[in-house]
């Protein structure tokens, strides 16, 4: 036997999964075929820009972020609590009057505050806040058809709520569970979503740190089959034995090795231009609120001035912006100068000197989650084989990380 454990992927979730393996006692070897660790969770550094691939933020009030991760060692760079909506008349602030007090009066001036929407969104999510248990065991239904039922069915809805939701869950559509919706939002409630200073890739390396040389780089694993007494496990045409085997890849990785029925995913194209000037110094999320009939114009679902809240993602005194269009739209794969126009009108900014840096084309961004929300696949696939991820628990930095736990214990137990 060669080992106890292999964690096959060193994403968040093989991460924390061979994290807790090593704090249990066990042999661990973690086998990742990149050149670097973070699964979907990555950052290229272009000319001295930092670019996460996909625009991917960290919700300090994540449960699991709070327990496994040493949140002051990464230097967070928080966003506002507020979005920034284009409308034909310019551009208005919708922010937080408890968390963004200077922000208060354009609040109360961009014709978003109506007293009857805002009840009906206030009862959307009341429950949420207080008691997020309760609401993983409530009927679900698609995140469109809670709107409805709740009664948040004017300009909030359409202008500010569903172009910034459709951008985080990856879903122009309204499609997803509204029990996950609600989750997410709370996490945002609760705390500023922020970046790490040196990029989102801060956040796996911090986690392979103690690991050492556990984790194995350039391994790329062509099977895993259970035999009697372990699993065996081929990596670059050799074998690796081990008592047992947690699949921690990507959904399409995890379903070629172990069988399971691939889930569907969600993908997005990132943009990230440099700018002379910033379009903006607030560092908040902005969306077009604009309509044609109940089509929001395209192709971009966001966009964001990185530097305004983390101005270690470019050299000093440059500025970097992210745009992000989905690829569940036409438009998805709209070239550079169609995106740069309507990062532009976003903005009422020219763009004709702005600079491309980098693009990242994300078909599998996200694990889709529609409704009924089942936050607990099984992680224990018989025969020495677990899998985790965050298509086997939520879509998101926490489900990643209770995944890998989740398997870590099943494994413990077993051995």
């Amino acid at each position: 036997m060669d080992t106890d454990v292999v964690v096959v992927g060193a994403g968040l979730a093989g991460l924390r999964c061979a994290a807790r393996l090593t704090e249990l006692g066990h042999e661990v070897v973690v086998l990742e075929e990149g050149d670097s660790v973070g699964g979907r969770v990555r950052t290229d550094v272009v000319d001295g820009f930092r670019c996460d691939r996909g625009f991917q933020v960290l919700g300090p009030a994540y449960p699991a972020v709070r327990r496994w991760v040493d949140v002051a060692a990464l230097d967070l760079k928080p966003f506002g609590a507020g979005v920034l909506v284009r409308r034909p008349e310019g551009l208005r602030v919708v922010a937080d009057p408890v968390r963004e007090p200077a922000l208060l009066g354009r609040t109360l001036r961009s014709g978003y505050l109506a007293p009857r929407e805002l009840a009906a969104l206030a009862r959307w999510a009341a429950r949420v806040l207080v008691d997020p248990k309760g609401v993983m065991r409530q009927a679900d239904s698609t995140l469109a058809e809670s709107f409805d039922a709740a009664g948040v069915t004017g300009r909030l809805r359409r202008e500010v709520l569903e172009p910034f939701l459709a951008g985080v869950l990856v879903d122009s559509h309204g499609r997803t569970s509204a029990n996950f919706t609600k989750l997410l939002v709370r996490m945002f409630a609760l705390g500023r979503p922020a970046v790490p200073a040196t990029g989102m890739q801060a956040l796996p390396e911090q986690l392979a740190a103690p690991l050492g040389d556990r984790v194995r780089l350039g391994s790329r694993v062509e099977a895993v089959t259970p035999s009697p007494g372990g699993v065996d496990v081929r990596v670059n045409g050799a074998r690796v034995r081990a008592r047992s085997v947690v699949v921690a890849t990507d959904p399409a990785g995890a379903s070629g090795l172990t069988m399971l029925p691939e889930p569907v995913t969600r993908g997005l194209v990132t943009w990230w231009f440099e700018a002379p000037e910033p379009p903006t110094r607030l560092p908040l999320v902005a969306v077009d609120g604009r309509r044609e009939g109940t089509t929001p114009p395209g192709p971009v679902w966001n966009t964001a001035v990185m530097t305004a809240a983390a101005p270690s993602y470019a050299p000093p005194t440059r500025h970097l912006v992210e745009a992000t269009c989905l690829l569940d739209r036409p438009d998805g794969d709209a070239p550079e100068s169609v995106v740069l126009r309507h990062v532009g009108d976003i903005y009422g900014a020219d763009t004709s000197g702005w600079r491309t840096v980098t693009r990242h084309r994300i078909t599998a961004a996200l694990p889709a989650t529609p409704p009924p929300l089942d936050p607990r696949s099984p992680v224990s696939l018989g025969d020495g084989v677990f899998v985790c991820g965050d298509h086997r628990d939520t879509a998101s930095i926490q489900g990643a990380l209770v995944s890998g736990q989740r398997a870590a214990e099943a494994v413990h137990a077993q051995l």
